[in-house]
């Protein structure tokens, strides 16, 4: 056996690694997770609790992500940063971040032309707001 190197993946062999290590983590909290092949709703997978009625429809992203295509469709966003998972309620964080940063945001030609907003590199403030988010 020999371990793979992450930057060596091809996209979707990315987003099926990232898939396989956010399951293991949301297994801890109760969840089984079901590969979704299309995008269904805009989630990219489900998380079943195992309480049989709380389910997420996940986005799984590789960067903290907003985008006005997942407005009042509850998706949750889930994405890593420097070894750790965050998982959110799109909609709700959404409007955490518009009032935090709506003129850098809601004017961007990114927001406004292509209807979505990211970060590759978070601040100190941008975690302060993602602390309680971490899994």
């Amino acid at each position: 056996m020999q371990k793979i190197k992450y930057a060596q993946l091809n996209a979707r062999q990315k987003e099926t690694y990232n898939f396989q290590k956010v399951s293991a983590i949301l297994a801890d909290y109760g969840y089984a997770t079901i590969k979704l092949n299309d995008d269904w709703n805009g989630a990219d997978f489900i998380a079943q609790h195992i309480n049989g009625k709380d389910y997420l429809k996940i986005q799984l992203k590789s960067r903290l992500t907003f985008d006005k295509k997942y407005i009042d469709r509850e998706i949750f966003i889930c994405f890593p940063y420097l070894g750790q998972w965050y998982l959110f309620d799109h909609d709700s964080t959404l409007a955490n971040f518009l009032a935090e940063f709506s003129e850098g945001m809601l004017t961007s030609k990114s927001w406004t032309e292509k209807g979505h907003y990211s970060w590759g590199t978070l601040s100190v403030k941008i975690m302060e707001l993602l602390e309680d988010l971490r899994l």
